[in-house]
């Protein structure tokens, strides 16, 4: 675990500061520099451009993450041609979808025209947006792979955001006006991942080779198959996550207003991802290649581990978020009402994800890779009608009880499967005295009197809470790794 925990930990730090930044663009700068409506088709144009690029792989990024440990080991790197195979894979997957979504143009109009008109009217910038996303996301899988999880994730979360901080500071200042705005908003992620590019070239060993090799030849069909049932199981997971956006900008009350609330909210809620983006980008080629050496027992290891981490801080941060939630409602002011149930639901939802570990990513790695599939079929089935139903009559709100009620169901078929086929039970007492002790400190700190002022409040209540939570946890010894990043960074802890 200590590759993991190393590369974990400097992961953390670069997302924890593309989430500062995040933060400051929005809920500082997006509602007081940017109407309603041009959030709101932000996000849907990200959340479409995610959708679009995750079609448009047809499997190549499981393929790049599950095989390439085989081409590492049996090739060198001039005869290694997954870069090119999978490159031309993507290149035709965008002339392909392009296509079709530019056939489809007619449905778009009468679909969103009611109530985003403004998504109807700059639609076409999904294209770009599309094309650097794909790009950046085929650069990332060779970028985890070569264990430079910690670079790629820098680019994705903090250079991507600090552009967006740029531009709205210059449409703050007129210096572009709207068009240019959302024009130069669907190149986002050009500049990282021609930055990421340069820094596979340089680091060695990423080549582009166009004749098939031996590995090619003799992995082909089950790559072939891996590729393809890993790419209807990731589409699908994604297509579930983002549906809500496309649903509520088409059915809901106030469209992309509405959008921009439920950007917001599920923006909070990324806070307690940090940890687990970090850990995936970081565990995949250390699962991939512990299946590879059929070992069980690391795999064991880093599962039980990657709960007792995750559980904590994400206890820890749906604790913060719901002590404060009434401040950040307070902030963002009448035109970002109702937020406060929505992200109440959602901190449960990701709660109930972290607390269950990285089973996606030992299934997905695993020679089992098919159930991710199914899962991820079966998710997909019960968000879709749930969303659709759901948000047709309750609006917003119903939005968020679609993504608890998923999520719940997903995470429980996948803790269920890993536990009846390998025997893997990754949860001890001590995450059950975790829960215990946020389950008393809560009311505690709730019941405190307001301070008058939405922020100290906010920093009385973070203090006292952290104040807590965080010794007790030291001292129940739940996870190892965070007692010694404590350690390291409170010296009177340290052992002599």
């Amino acid at each position: 675990m200590g590759i993991i925990q190393k590369q974990s930990i400097r992961s953390s730090i670069v997302i924890v500061a593309g989430f500062a930044i995040g933060a400051i663009n929005m809920i500082v700068l997006s509602p007081r520099l940017l109407t309603t409506e041009q959030l709101g088709l932000t996000r849907m144009l990200l959340d479409t451009g995610a959708t679009l690029a995750s079609l448009c792989t047809f499997g190549c990024l499981p393929i790049i993450y599950k095989f390439f440990p085989f081409y590492k080991s049996y090739l060198p790197a001039r005869k290694n041609d997954l870069p090119f195979i999978t490159l031309m894979v993507c290149l035709a997957g965008f002339v392909i979808v392009s296509i079709v979504g530019f056939s489809l143009k007619d449905i778009i109009v009468r679909k969103f025209s009611e109530r985003s008109p403004m998504f109807v009217k700059y639609s076409y910038l999904v294209y770009p947006l599309t094309f650097f996303m794909l790009l950046y996301s085929w650069l990332e899988a060779f970028a985890w792979s070569f264990k430079k999880g910690v670079v790629s994730n820098a680019l994705r979360e903090t250079m991507v955001r600090l552009i967006f901080t740029v531009l709205i500071v210059l449409l703050a200042f007129e210096v572009i006006g709207s068009d240019q705005f959302l024009h130069l908003f669907s190149a986002s992620f050009l500049l990282p991942a021609i930055v990421l590019f340069m820094v596979l070239r340089f680091t060695g060993g990423f080549e582009f080779h166009a004749t098939p090799s031996t590995v090619t030849r003799r992995l082909k069909g089950k790559m072939i198959n891996f590729g393809l049932f890993l790419f209807g199981a990731q589409f699908l997971n994604l297509l579930s996550r983002t549906v809500d956006t496309f649903i509520l900008s088409a059915k809901s009350e106030r469209g992309l207003t509405d959008t921009a609330v439920f950007t917001i909210a599920t923006y909070v809620v990324t806070l307690m991802e940090i940890p687990q983006r970090s850990m995936n980008s970081i565990t995949i080629p250390v699962l991939a290649e512990a299946w590879k050496n059929k070992d069980l027992k690391h795999i064991n290891q880093v599962y039980t581990k990657s709960v007792a981490n995750l559980l904590v801080i994400g206890l820890l941060m749906f604790s913060l978020t719901l002590l404060n939630v009434h401040n950040l409602a307070a902030f963002l002011g009448s035109d970002y009402k109702g937020i406060e149930w929505v992200i109440f639901l959602l901190v449960i939802g990701k709660l109930i994800d972290l607390g269950t570990g990285s089973n996606s990513q030992v299934i997905g790695t695993s020679n089992y890779w098919k159930v991710d599939f199914t899962t991820n079929v079966i998710y997909t089935l019960l968000a879709l009608p749930l969303n659709y139903i759901l948000i047709s009559h309750y609006g917003l709100i119903g939005a968020a009880y679609s993504t608890l009620l998923s999520l719940t169901v997903y995470n429980l078929m996948r803790f269920g499967f890993l536990w009846y086929k390998f025997g893997l039970q990754p949860y001890t007492w001590k995450d059950l005295q975790a829960v215990l002790l946020t389950a008393v400190a809560v009311p505690i700190v709730y019941y405190l009197p307001y301070a008058g002022s939405i922020y100290l409040d906010t920093a009385i209540r973070t203090a006292v809470f952290c104040l807590i939570f965080i010794p007790a946890i030291y001292y129940l010894k739940v996870s190892a790794e965070i007692n010694q990043l404590i350690e390291k960074y409170v010296p009177f802890l340290r052992k002599k």
